[in-house]
């Protein structure tokens, strides 16, 4: 099986224009090479709705490990970033697949729909607690003051880990977050030193846990180490990635969603006057502005895809962004409508590699828009242009999202 890359058209994702504004590019790629090459990437870009979810369904074609972008780096930057390496490598869902299985059936009970919904009461108390805060002022930063906080709350609570600790719990992530992106070294190098201060912090909460359980993740992880189904390396390094992936992701969710009700003030309008239509509305949220603009996969073995041959070791980035604005699956697939039936996304993925807070992140952000809309009715938009920041490749995340109300 030969190489396709020379015989598929390529593109450059990292133009300013493109980074911009990449959903433009990504109609305009689906149109002309739904299959093509990104040289800078050294991969392949799908962006048909039907090649993404066949791909996500093929057994054959593995989760590609975070670390394989840092191979990209020097010898002597690899080197200097072992540490962070290393604790990539023991995350779920970029460690080999029975890992990743093991570690999904210790945290499934933990993300169940009938668990996540007896969650909401203190979903409910959180929002409004940090809705008291905002009150008397009359305005926001959407961002900085609910959308951020909330999720962290909740996961850290799931967690076992003290919710006063939530500042730091959130610059953290806001470091790590560089491990999804492409970084520089020096967003690198920060990214390191809070993936090892976390776990230097999270070792003090297990040891903890080991001598006084309670019922939360840290216990149970503590006791599956005495059973020797985990080690203490894998559970510092997996609650790394359940505090930052447990609330990043919602947090974007909640901030893109409101940007995208603030565009749509039809849409606003009728989700207020009729809040039975929120689930609807999220779903139309994750399907316009998901959490995850791309998600990679690499081939263990020679493939087919959307009828080309690909030998084994071939790296895809499935651009969510586009197959959730597919025109053969969505129609008007640009318009947000929070009425949309049906609505076949694939935000959270699927398959074995289904994430795993899904129902945790419909049910947060369902109940921050019940309450957010419910107590301010009028809320509406203070700035002049959204405060984006583009995060490559093919993503952007909001840095502020001022509100008033």
């Amino acid at each position: 099986m030969t190489d396709v890359s020379g015989a598929l058209r390529s593109y450059d994702i990292f133009t300013p224009e493109a980074m911009a504004d990449p959903m433009t590019l990504l109609h305009r790629i689906r149109d002309e090479s739904p299959v093509s090459w990104i040289p800078q990437l050294d991969a392949y870009l799908l962006t048909r709705h039907a090649d993404i979810v066949s791909v996500l369904k093929d057994r054959r074609l593995d989760t590609a490990n975070l670390g394989r972008g840092l191979e990209r780096l020097s010898e002597t930057e690899q080197e200097e970033l072992l540490p962070l390496r290393r604790s990539i490598a023991m995350w779920m869902g970029h460690t080999v697949p029975a890992d990743h299985v093991r570690f999904q059936q210790l945290l499934k009970r933990y993300f169940t729909p009938a668990t996540v919904n007896a969650l909401r009461p203190r979903v409910r108390e959180i929002t409004h607690e940090l809705l008291d805060a905002v009150a008397p002022h009359g305005r926001m930063d959407v961002v900085k003051d609910l959308a951020y906080p909330l999720p962290a709350n909740v996961i850290a609570e799931i967690l076992g880990m003290p919710t006063s600790e939530r500042e730091k719990l959130q610059a953290w992530s806001r470091d790590i977050l560089a491990v999804f992106q492409i970084a520089d070294m020096a967003m690198l190098r920060q990214a390191q030193r809070s993936v090892l201060e976390m776990q230097d912090y999270l070792r003090v909460l297990v040891d903890e846990r080991r001598r006084e359980p309670r019922e939360d993740i840290l216990s149970m992880f503590a006791a599956a180490e005495r059973d020797g189904t985990v080690t203490e390396d894998e559970i510092v390094a997996n609650c790394v990635l359940l505090l930052f992936a447990g609330h990043e992701t919602t947090a974007g969710l909640i901030a893109n969603g409101l940007l995208l009700l603030f565009d749509n003030p039809d849409q606003l309008a009728l989700l207020r006057s009729d809040p039975g239509l929120t689930p609807s509305a999220v779903e139309e949220m994750l399907r316009c502005d998901g959490p995850a603009g791309v998600i990679v996969r690499v081939s263990t073995e020679p493939v087919e895809v959307a009828g080309h041959p690909f030998p084994a070791g071939s790296q895809f980035y499935l651009a969510m962004l586009a197959g959730n604005r597919d025109p053969d699956v969505f129609e008007q697939p640009d318009r947000f409508d929070i009425t949309r039936k049906p609505n076949r996304h694939t935000a959270f993925g699927m398959g074995t590699f289904y994430c795993l807070g899904a129902a945790l992140a419909r049910m947060e952000t369902d109940e921050c828009f019940r309450i957010l809309l419910d107590r301010f009715p009028e809320v509406r938009p203070a700035y002049k242009s959204p405060d984006l920041l583009p995060a490559p490749p093919l993503g952007h995340r909001l840095a502020t999202l001022e509100a008033e109300f």
